[in-house]
C-alpha cells in the first residue's frame, strides 16, 4: 500500500510539474496569461439565440474552465488552454465558435480536430444541439464513414467541420473542404492527438489555412510537440491554466461500497439495480474482456444492458451509443478509455466497478454523471472497493481533496 500511495503522489506531482513547466515558460512575446473570470453566461456578451441554446441544452452556470476560456475565444484571440479531462473544455470552444460564425455565409468557417471518432461525434452533437436556434450547419468528418458522403455533405454547404486529422486532411487534399473562409481552427485533446502520430496531418491542414486564422489548442497536458505547434501557428496567444487544486467534482454525490473481494462485486451490483430506480447509468470496468464478461453475467440475470469497447467496429459502437441515448437500455458497460465519448442527457449514476488505475482518471469517469456546467443535472458515483483498492480510494480523495463516504443504508433516497 505504501508503494501505491507513493505512486499516486508521484502522478499528482507529475501533473503539477507539467503545469509549472508551462507556467514557467518565459516568452511574453508569445504567451499572455489570462486570468479574467466571467461567472455567468449572461455576462459574456453572447448573442441571444446562443444563450437560448445553452440554457435549453441544460447548462446553467459556467464551470471554472468556461468562466476563463469562453470570453477570450469569443474575442477572436488565439487561446491555449490546459485543463483536466471532464473539466469543460469542449463547451468552451464550441460556444466560442458558435458566437463568431457568420450565419449568412454557408461556407466552412471553423474546423475542429479531435483524436478519435467518438470525441469528434460528441463535439458535433453538442455544437448542433446548442446551435439549434442559430441554425448552424455542422458535419463530423471521420474515418469509417463514406468519403463520398462527406464530399456530398460538405459541398452542399457547412459552416463547421469537426473531424479526425486523417479524414479532414483528405478532404482538404481533394479540395472538397475549401479553406478560404475558415476563420477558426481548434485542436481538442491535442496531447492525445499528437501521441497517436497525427502531427504531420495537423501540420498539413495548418499549411492550407488562411494566414489570420484564429487558433485554439485545448489539452490535458502540454507536451513539447503541442507547444511547438502553438508557437509555430499561434499569434499573441492567451494562456489559460486550470491547476489540479481547481478541478471540481461539485454537484456529484460520491460513495464507496466495501466489497472486500473481487468475486463479490457482481452480487453487489445486481443488488443495487434491484433497489434503485435509475434513469440511466454507466458502469466502468478496467478491460475490454471484462466488459464482455460483465455484460453476459448481467444479461443472464435479466438486466437489459448495452456494452461498448475499443475492439468493436466503429459502426457497431455508434449504433449501441445511439440506442443507449434513446433509452433502449438503461445501463451501459464500458472501459474508462471511452469515457470522453459519453455524454448522455439522462445519465444520473456512474458505477466504478473497477477503480481507475490513476487518480487523475477518476474525474474523467465520474464527470460523465454530471457534465461540467450543467448544474441542473445532479449526478452520483458509486465506487466498488476491495481490500486491494483501499489505498487508491485514499489517493483519489487526497488528489481531489474530497471525502468519499460509505454508501449508507438509505442510499436510494440519495441517488438522483
Amino acid at each position: 500500500m505504501a508503494a501505491a500511495a507513493e505512486g499516486s503522489q508521484s502522478e499528482a506531482r507529475q501533473f503539477d510539474s507539467k503545469m509549472n513547466e508551462l507556467l514557467s515558460v518565459d516568452d511574453e512575446d508569445f504567451f499572455t496569461s489570462y486570468d479574467e473570470v466571467t461567472e455567468s453566461f449572461d455576462a459574456m456578451g453572447l448573442q441571444e439565440n446562443l444563450l437560448r441554446g445553452i440554457y435549453a441544452y441544460g447548462f446553467e452556470k459556467p464551470c471554472t474552465v468556461q468562466q476563463r476560456g469562453i470570453v477570450p475565444f469569443c474575442r477572436g484571440v488565439d487561446v491555449i488552454q490546459q485543463a483536466h479531462s471532464g473539466a469543460g473544455k469542449t463547451a468552451t470552444f464550441c460556444f466560442g465558435i458558435l458566437q463568431q460564425i457568420d450565419y449568412s455565409l454557408v461556407q466552412c468557417q471553423a474546423v475542429v480536430l479531435a483524436p478519435t471518432r467518438d470525441l469528434a461525434q460528441q463535439i458535433e452533437k453538442l455544437m448542433r444541439a446548442v446551435g439549434e436556434y442559430l441554425g448552424v450547419k455542422v458535419h463530423s468528418c471521420i474515418g469509417g464513414a463514406g468519403v463520398r458522403h462527406d464530399q456530398r455533405v460538405i459541398q452542399s454547404g457547412v459552416q463547421v467541420v469537426v473531424g479526425t486529422p486523417s479524414r479532414v486532411s483528405d478532404m482538404c487534399r481533394r479540395e472538397t473542404l475549401r479553406t478560404e473562409s475558415i476563420r477558426m481552427f481548434v485542436l481538442d485533446d491535442a496531447d492525445e492527438m499528437l501521441s497517436r502520430g497525427f502531427k504531420d496531418k495537423v501540420y498539413d491542414i495548418f499549411q492550407r489555412l488562411p494566414p489570420k486564422v484564429q487558433v485554439g489548442v485545448f489539452s490535458v497536458t502540454m507536451p513539447p510537440e503541442a507547444l511547438e505547434i502553438a508557437r509555430k501557428f499561434m499569434n499573441k496567444a492567451v494562456r489559460i491554466l486550470v491547476k489540479r487544486d481547481e478541478l471540481t467534482l461539485e454537484g456529484i454525490k460520491q460513495f464507496y461500497v466495501n466489497v472486500d473481494k473481487e468475486e463479490w462485486k457482481l452480487e453487489t451490483l445486481c443488488d443495487l439495480y434491484e433497489t434503485l430506480a435509475i434513469t440511466q447509468s454507466v458502469i466502468f470496468v478496467n478491460s475490454r474482456r471484462k466488459v464482455d464478461w460483465l455484460t453476459d453475467k448481467m444479461r443472464g440475470r435479466d438486466h437489459t444492458v448495452s456494452a461498448t469497447h475499443g475492439d468493436m467496429d466503429q459502426n457497431q459502437r455508434d449504433i449501441i451509443m445511439r440506442e443507449f441515448r434513446l433509452g433502449s437500455s438503461r445501463v451501459l458497460i464500458t472501459t474508462d478509455l471511452l469515457a470522453s465519448g459519453i455524454d448522455v442527457q439522462h445519465v444520473s449514476l456512474v458505477i466504478n466497478y473497477d477503480l481507475p488505475s490513476q487518480p487523475e482518471d477518476y474525474l474523467h469517469c465520474v464527470g460523465r454523471s454530471g457534465p461540467s456546467g450543467r448544474s441542473d443535472r445532479k449526478g452520483a458515483a458509486i465506487n466498488f472497493v476491495t481490500t486491494e483498492d483501499e489505498q487508491m480510494l485514499s489517493d483519489i480523495q487526497r488528489f481531489y481533496e474530497v471525502v468519499i463516504e460509505e454508501l449508507p443504508e438509505n442510499f436510494g433516497d440519495l441517488i438522483p
